[in-house]
């Protein structure tokens, strides 16, 4: 990329994780430059990529994009007894479905294994590796433990030209399967077990799907992963956290050969409840026929989450909401279904239809009733509010109840009086001026006196005993 004016040079981005915050630090100490950072993706081809593959992929690709750099697709195919150009196409679909574009063409380490192999050789030449005869139980029975330290081979001290012609004729073929291994001298007594000496080349005479026959020894991960990003020329090498622990060996193989050092960081690999996130589990599942096929539906392979609805927006969501820790965690798949639905409820067009319709006749519907107009004359007047004729400012209903409620001491004073007292609550025409209110309550008043004189000798018998009345005036 070619280097801008400092003038027109791009503004370092936000430092929202701790990976940021050391690309951030690299570029302000003069380490390197906006446009040079560079990562990788490097899966394996042994298999469908998965829910946890897309965290690596929204890390590695989002850090070269925030930082104007480029990000490699690497496959990493140094074990030919598992790998298929069914994964390699497959990874590069799911890659492409999330919007990922990777600069160039797909590198593998299959192509770098020239390389590797004359940087084995230096190794040898510097004392720093030897040809080992043990099998691979010997090799893990010698190692030791976390608490007690190993045992060195007996072929450990071997001289430089003799472990140059053994692992020539390894090369050669001379050498049937797990006869002998080519392991880097370091210390068998250190407290990281991975530097106890560990295999740096086996011997497996299986083809490759790239190479085919032309080699018979491949390299191991440790060895292979510093090289392949040294002559990449990666900046940063991103992680999961499993591999902190090799971080030690990666620098260590790396240090006394003239090449570039990159730096490799760790985060925190992605773990969802409820689900498989085992490549190994994944595999033994389709080949049991336990599922359709790496895209099945239940599957948490991202073809698998493709034909289940998932969308890459989405799933971008879902992983901005998890973030870039160095915390083993385990996130709630309900956030992942979430932030699926919070997308489609946006960009997914909804249809009601019916399909089947069905006649239905109501025959109880309510009509208008006497009733039904008797609620509506009480909603005129809710509870707790004065009628236009009120009098006194304390409601007449609760003067009503608490006459009803309180037994009479004395006798009932006849009806007469009764209808004087209804008479004595109307209001005066002289004394108050004459509106449609107090009409109303006169002829009210006046109704009332017409019934109390028109009883019957029975009714009349009954009024004598009760307790008066008011009017609701």
């Amino acid at each position: 990329m070619p280097e801008l004016p400092a003038d027109h040079a791009p503004a370092l981005p936000e430092a929202t994780d701790f990976i940021r915050e050391i690309v951030n630090a690299d570029i302000l100490s003069g380490k390197y430059r906006m446009g040079d950072i560079r990562t990788r993706f490097p899966p394996e081809p042994n298999g469908y990529l998965h829910i946890g593959h897309a965290k690596a992929l929204y890390i590695d690709f989002g850090i070269a994009r925030d930082y104007h750099g480029k990000c490699n697709l690497r496959m990493d195919d140094t074990n030919p007894s598992k790998e298929d150009v069914e994964y390699v196409e497959a990874i590069k679909d799911d890659v492409r479905w999330l919007g990922f574009e990777w600069d160039g063409d797909v590198r593998y380490a299959s192509d770098y294994f020239e390389q590797m192999y004359d940087y084995a050789v230096m190794m040898i030449e510097k004392g720093l590796a030897y040809v080992d005869d043990q099998t691979a139980d010997e090799i893990a029975a010698t190692r030791g433990t976390l608490t007690e330290p190993g045992q060195e081979s007996p072929y450990r001290n071997r001289s430089v030209a003799e472990n140059l012609d053994l692992f020539a004729r390894m090369r050669a073929g001379e050498f049937p399967n797990g006869a002998r291994v080519l392991r880097a001298k370091i210390d068998m007594a250190s407290p990281n077990i991975h530097m106890r000496d560990p295999v740096l080349y086996r011997i497996l005479h299986i083809p490759h799907h790239r190479t085919g026959d032309a080699w018979c020894i491949y390299p191991m991960y440790d060895w292979a992963h510093g090289l392949e990003d040294s002559i990449e020329g990666i900046t940063h090498s991103l992680c999961t956290l499993e591999f902190e622990i090799h971080r030690p060996l990666y620098d260590w193989l790396l240090a006394p050969l003239p090449v570039h050092k990159p730096q490799q960081i760790e985060f925190s690999r992605l773990n969802l409840t409820y689900t498989v996130m085992s490549k190994r589990r994944l595999l033994r599942l389709v080949q049991e026929n336990r599922v359709s096929g790496w895209d099945d539906p239940r599957m948490p392979t991202l073809c698998g989450m493709r034909r289940r609805g998932y969308t890459p927006t989405a799933i971008h969501a879902f992983l901005k909401c998890v973030g870039v820790t160095k915390y083993n965690a385990i996130t709630d798949v309900a956030l992942l279904e979430s932030c699926l639905r919070d997308e489609l409820n946006k960009v997914t067009p909804r249809y009601l239809a019916v399909l089947n319709p069905l006649k239905l006749v109501i025959t109880n519907y309510p009509r208008t009733t006497s009733a039904k107009r008797r609620r509506q004359s009480i909603t005129a007047f809710p509870r707790g509010k004065k009628s236009a004729c009120a009098g006194p400012a304390s409601s007449p209903a609760r003067k009503s109840s608490k006459i009803r409620t309180e037994p009479s001491r004395k006798s009932a004073a006849p009806s007469t009086a009764t209808t004087k007292t209804v008479k004595s609550r109307a209001p005066s025409t002289g004394s108050t001026p004459s509106t449609p209110s107090t009409r109303k309550c006169a002829s009210m008043t006046a109704s009332s006196t017409r019934k109390s004189r028109t009883l019957s000798p029975r009714a009349k018998t009954s009024s004598t005993t009760s307790t008066p009345i008011p009017s609701r005036c």
